[in-house]
């Protein structure tokens, strides 16, 4: 039998052995709860920058721009919002610009909540696709759609517009009744444009000598 001392505790003749924890699992015990007050100073008293919600922000925003670095800056017209609702890779920018910031009026879907139905084809403030994003940036309806020109880039804005677009006519289940007045089809995407190949230049034939 073991030497090893044992506790007083007794369980149904279960005897427990008097094992001290290791001093390094000890050591890391304290110097954990020695550690947690210094974090919750450092990160969750409110100074700019500090807090993990915020790194990561500034993060996804730098991000962004090296994306958009890829585009540069567009113009929030009707040709350019067609052109990137047929590119899928910047419409799930669009989209994530969407799900940050408008589900909460209009529905993780766009079938409409406080906002109206973005998935049927009625329309209250738009006329034209171009519109969209004239909504988007300067608001409507006396504030109850804000403005966001000050809170997302022009990109971001024209991105998130091409996105919506694309929702019109999925009709969602369960969306808000229509509101507004149904307005004409989107115009069709505007073609491609071809690579333009550099010309080769013409040699000048040589002067014929005398």
């Amino acid at each position: 039998m073991s030497e090893a001392p044992k506790t007083d505790h007794c369980y149904d003749g279960i005897e427990e052995f008097d094992n001290p924890l290791p001093a390094w699992w000890t050591a890391i015990f304290v110097l954990s709860i020695l550690f947690a007050p210094l974090y919750w100073v450092y990160y969750q008293t409110g100074v700019e920058g500090r807090s993990a919600i915020e790194q990561y922000e500034q993060a996804s925003a730098e991000n962004t721009r090296l994306q958009f670095a890829e585009i540069g800056e567009l113009t929030p017209d009707a040709p350019t919002i067609l052109r990137f609702t047929q590119q899928d890779n910047w419409l799930s920018v669009g989209k994530s610009v969407f799900k940050s910031h408008c589900v909460s009026c209009h529905g993780a879907d766009g079938q409409g909540q406080v906002g109206p139905n973005l998935t049927d084809e009625h329309f209250k403030n738009i006329n034209q696709i171009q519109d969209i994003a004239t909504v988007v940036a300067n608001g409507a309806g006396n504030g109850a759609m804000p403005k966001w020109s000050d809170r997302l880039n022009v990109n971001e804005i024209v991105l998130v517009s091409a996105y919506v677009a694309t929702l019109r006519g999925k009709n969602i289940e369960g969306g808000r009744v229509p509101e507004g007045r149904e307005i004409a089809p989107w115009p069709e995407p505007p073609a491609e444009e071809e690579a333009v190949e550099p010309e080769a230049e013409t040699a000048e034939p040589e002067e014929t000598k005398a």
